[in-house]
């Protein structure tokens, strides 16, 4: 059989994956400063194996604003459109919170291609180009330099939305070229896919040319996972809850359908590119714990990460982290080798604790639980957003938890929303790659219509639309898509922003299906006025490497290790019922049952909590 091997860099683990005909393992090894070193030597396979990589190189590049010296090529006195934007603020009361600065300096912004200058790459994006784009192939043809084509990266309307996202695509395509180059040299496998924001997979050499679309490349594989578990226990609506060691990510998925829409932003920057609607905070296992000036306890963004890492791996961190208090506070076990190769040292935690006791005045105890209850309410806020925020009732859903220390928490935030049931996926603490195994391959295209209710050009634009879009796919992956599914941006006439629907040529039907979405999303809707359609979208998937269902299910003869509130995961038989107070260790992560959990192990080896 063909090895599939799904890889996740994170901040701290670098998570793997290997399915084979000895079933499935996954494991973590430290991150390294130079990913790819970590990967490559994380992994060995043939050139018949399939590899599939999750990647923060695009994320990491905008974080550290480590990314190209980009010039911007537009029409005359449209240079400045990247810095003035929209009129909406970041903070709408707080007058000291501006926008990120423009990544492309006023001198770099110029309309005569003979004035790019000294860039590295080009970023070309003309008014109209949405509606034809060989004015930008031409004057990439006069420019020397690499160019990123607004025509190719978003060609659709909104001038500002489009030339802030080819900007910055231009300025992270350096920096993940030289990655995926870099490891693709290093890999003997002759399937190479890599994930994009869109929870889709596209080959290494497709890549760099949407490197913008790499930005939620690893958080978006747990949603993929969390959409399928979801799916396969038969909720209606899944929260995917992945808290690793440097960040965490949550999403909402109504349906079990992950709801990709285009209106993401990343650290304040526009990137309008198909994206799973993914929440991100700093808050990890590796968060360090910190006083502020007013004296107030406060938990990350700024992590230990994987060196020197939390206190208790032992490599020199002296600060206090989330992971430590878990461990102070008896949630890990002190003999857990963290990761399974990393084996915990109590006594620099405890001195981190004793440290930060000191600075908040607080007893040691106290200190412990303090970053515990901190950190907690940072991922509430994170859940919220991703549900009250958008009218979405919490308790209706269930929580899927995953990452190194997503168990360790998931009871008490479920308590804090009215969220009756978790469930702890099986290799939780790697579930991220593993959702790389259960992507599928993905091309989008995207074209701007704007057509009047009843227009006769709908019916023959979906199909040009589909089959633009099976074409991408063909060229990309060298075959056709197994489904290709066709949606529409509609709004009200005179709105602002569109919805997307499945589109369908009946404009009665069309019409019913936006009014029920307003409806679902805005609380109203006004049947009685006129609707018009703004894009005509179009995605082509093909068969995932693997589904749910073809993953091992769980013995119920194995005899559980464990008592006293610690019981060993592995040993847990399909069946198993205990309650809380408790925890379950595994290699790679650990859960936590509060008082009154009460946790079932199902067939596919997922532990499910009630309270």
């Amino acid at each position: 059989m063909t090895s599939i091997i799904g890889v996740d860099v994170g901040g701290t683990f670098t998570d793997v994956v290997t399915l084979t005909d000895g079933g499935l393992t996954g494991r973590k090894v430290p991150t390294t400063p130079d990913q790819s070193d970590g990967v490559a030597a994380a992994v060995e396979g043939g050139t018949d194996d399939i590899f599939l990589h999750g990647t923060t190189a695009a994320t990491n590049t905008l974080l550290e604003e480590s990314g190209a010296e980009v010039a911007l090529l537009t029409d005359a006195s449209y240079e400045d459109l990247i810095e003035i934007g929209r009129q909406d603020r970041p903070s709408l009361y707080d007058s000291s919170i501006d926008r990120p600065q423009p990544l492309v300096p006023r001198h770099r912004r110029v309309s005569d291609p003979e004035l790019v200058g000294d860039a590295e790459i080009v970023a070309i994006a003309l008014l109209d180009s949405y509606l034809d784009g060989s004015g930008e192939r031409d004057l990439a043809k006069q420019v020397s330099l690499p160019t990123v084509l607004s025509s190719v990266v978003s060609p659709e309307f909104r001038e500002y939305e489009r030339l802030a996202t080819t900007v910055l695509s231009a300025y992270l395509t350096p920096s993940v070229s030289r990655y995926l180059t870099a490891l693709d040299r290093r890999l003997a496998m002759s399937t190479r896919l890599v994930m994009t924001s869109s929870g889709g997979l596209v080959p290494f050499d497709e890549a760099p040319e949407l490197a913008g679309r790499l930005v939620l490349s690893g958080p978006a594989g747990g949603a993929v996972a969390a959409a399928a578990i979801g799916t396969h226990h038969g909720h209606q609506s899944v929260i995917s809850f992945d808290m690793g060691g440097t960040s965490t990510d949550v999403c909402r998925i109504p349906g079990g359908v992950l709801s990709v829409g285009t209106g993401h932003r990343v650290a304040g920057r526009v990137n309008r590119v198909p994206s799973v609607p993914i929440q991100t905070i700093g808050a990890g296992g590796g968060s360090i714990a910190w006083v502020d000036e007013g004296g107030a306890l406060r938990v990350g963004p700024r992590s230990a990460g994987a060196t020197p890492g939390p206190a208790v791996y032992g490599h020199g961190g002296e600060d206090l982290t989330v992971t430590d208090a878990n461990v102070l506070a008896g949630h890990i076990p002190s003999d857990l080798a963290l990761g399974g190769t990393v084996s915990l040292d109590i006594s620099a935690g405890r001195a981190a604790a004793e440290r930060l006791a000191v600075a908040t005045g607080l007893g040691v105890d106290r200190a412990i639980s303090g970053v515990l209850e901190v950190v907690d309410a940072h991922m509430e806020r994170a859940l919220r957003a991703v549900t009250v925020e958008e009218g979405a009732d919490p308790r209706e859903s269930v929580l899927v938890a995953f990452g190194g220390a997503g168990g360790l928490h998931a009871s008490r935030l479920a308590r804090r929303l009215g969220i009756r049931r978790v469930l702890v996926p099986p290799h939780s603490g790697v579930f991220s790659a593993l959702g790389l195994l259960l992507a599928t391959p993905r091309a989008d295209f995207a074209r701007t219509v704007m057509l009047d209710e009843g227009s006769e050009h709908l019916a023959p634009l979906m199909e040009s639309v589909r089959t633009s879009a099976n074409e991408r796919f063909s060229s990309m992956f060298g075959r056709m898509p197994e489904t290709t599914t066709v949606g529409a941006d509609i709004r009200y006439v005179g709105q602002s922003h569109e919805l997307e629907v499945v589109a369908t040529p009946n404009w009665a039907a069309l019409g019913s299906r936006f009014h029920a979405a307003h409806r679902d999303r805005f609380g109203f809707a006004r049947p009685d006025e006129q609707v018009e359609v703004v894009n005509v979208r179009s995605v082509a998937t093909g068969r995932p490497p693997i589904s749910w269902a073809d993953l091992p299910s769980l013995s119920k003869k194995i005899e559980p290790v464990g008592g006293d509130g610690f019981w060993e995961r592995g040993s847990l038989p399909a069946g198993f019922e205990t309650t809380g107070p408790a925890v379950v260790v595994e290699d790679n992560s650990a859960t936590l049952l509060e008082a009154d959990d009460r946790l079932s192990v199902l067939e596919d080896g997922s532990m499910e909590i009630t309270s």
